[in-house]
């Protein structure tokens, strides 16, 4: 694992070892550098100073928790010449060696091969998960194998510099993984301009893209700067870019090709120097069949296309993102909502989302808003979550009636009362789908 601001460094060690199996991976900062600790093994950390900084954690805190957790792991350490106090605190917290910037290519592969001779076989990395899958990757929450395709599909997407397009429903958290693709690029310390095309009115797109020159039109009282010319080096995130007219779509199609455009109103030719990444809710190719979208554009945006799942194609994710939610909620209300009932994440586990994680957020934010116990309840919930009254009728058993015989008349009386609508009855008895799925099949409840 090499923690480095740039990739000049982990391509150079990638380099002297391209012979053997040796896998070299990189962080810009420390800040993810335990969550891969979790997932793999790394024999060598090699950190620079720049980046023991740049981030948001404690690097010297960091280093000590991979020196205790990780005896297997030798930590080098390269240093900046003016800079001895970071390289000394790094040191004292378990640094195996290290060394002043900058390092020829001789003596680096003597201190990385130095550092694998002193691997002792039988130490282990004690913070290794049982399950490998990351919970989360920078703002997206999921462990769910389709949120596993997503996560390698955006670190490929981040190694290049194409255009990408995102596509999935409303809130399944597109405009996520562009910030996610941006953060993990070599563009991350540059900026990260987001357009929400579909909220402008069609003839303010032009201006908000490329910029006007003063006079342009009525109002253009002075120059205004676009949004391709505020993301200049970074990143630009165009979402339902299905909405954008033909003379939008002819501009944006010369500026994927040429990298240049015109300020509104202006005849002076700009550069443009942006990763650009667009998105949809629609089916682009319909709409090229239709005649609504330019077919050389659609060509041009669907390089590398990533597609975002809806929730109820990774059901196994929701207790995770409830619970994300609630901490986040808890927070911002200044609540201490410990947890949520067992019939309630049935309700919400058996429900079809058709806002997907957009809509299950707002839920969760409205549930620990209204809440004033420990416990979110399904009272808590709007109204379509709670079973409905009218669906229940009344079942008496007599005392001594076997549970699994009361258990199996629920799930009949429950699947009429929903005229055999399993997601509907599911919610009825406040469990998962799934979990109605495994009782039919015991009680052989068809």
């Amino acid at each position: 694992m090499v923690v480095e601001r740039r990739r000049d460094l982990s391509d150079r060690i990638a380099g002297f070892f391209s012979d053997c199996k040796v896998v070299v991976h990189r962080e810009p900062t420390m800040d993810r550098v335990l969550e891969r600790f979790e997932s793999d093994v790394y024999e060598v950390l090699v950190v620079t100073s720049s980046a023991f900084r740049a981030g948001r954690s404690d690097g010297v805190e960091l280093i000590e928790v991979i020196s205790a957790k990780s005896p297997i792991t030798q930590v080098l350490f390269l240093s900046d010449p003016r800079d001895l106090r970071t390289t000394m605190s790094a040191i004292k917290a378990g640094g195996f060696q290290y060394a002043t910037q900058p390092v020829g290519d001789e003596e680096l592969r003597m201190l990385v091969e130095t550092a694998l001779t002193q691997v002792t076989p039988y130490s282990r990395n004690l913070m290794l998960k049982r399950d490998k899958r990351p919970v989360a990757f920078e703002k997206l929450v999921g462990r769910s194998e389709p949120m596993q395709v997503v996560y390698r599909q955006i670190r490929q997407a981040a190694a290049t510099d194409i255009p990408i397009l995102l596509l999935g429903d409303t809130g399944s958290g597109k405009d996520l993984a562009a910030e996610a693709i941006h953060r993990q690029s070599e563009r991350f310390d540059g900026p990260y301009v987001a357009v929400h095309l579909g909220a402008l009115p069609a003839d303010l797109v032009p201006g908000e893209l490329f910029g006007h020159e003063k006079g342009a039109f009525t109002g253009a009282t002075e120059r205004a700067m676009g949004k391709f010319e505020q993301g200049n080096g970074g990143t630009v995130f165009l979402d339902e870019i299905s909405t954008i007219d033909e003379k939008v779509q002819i501009s944006l199609l010369r500026l994927i090709e040429q990298k240049k455009y015109h300020r509104l109103g202006g005849r002076q030719t700009l550069s443009c120097d942006v990763r650009l990444v667009a998105a949809s809710n629609q089916d682009l190719e319909e709409l090229v069949n239709r005649g609504k979208f330019r077919e050389d554009l659609y060509f041009r945006l669907d390089v590398f296309r990533i597609s975002l799942p809806s929730l109820k194609e990774r059901r196994e994710d929701i207790p995770l993102l409830i619970d994300e939610f609630v901490k986040r909620y808890n927070m911002s209300f200044q609540k201490s909502i410990a947890g949520i009932s067992p019939e309630c994440v049935g309700l919400l586990e058996s429900y079809d989302w058709p806002g997907n994680v957009r809509e299950l957020k707002n839920v969760i934010q409205r549930g620990v808003l209204v809440c004033q116990g420990d416990i979110l309840l399904p009272e808590h919930l709007p109204a379509r979550f709670r079973p409905e009254k009218s669906a229940r009728g009344s079942v008496t058993f007599d005392v001594g009636t076997p549970l699994h015989e009361v258990e199996r008349e629920m799930i009949v009386r429950a699947l009429s009362a929903a005229g055999n609508n399993r997601t509907h009855a599911a919610r009825l008895l406040g469990i998962s789908r799934r979990a109605l799925y495994n009782k039919m099949a015991k009680y052989a409840v068809e």
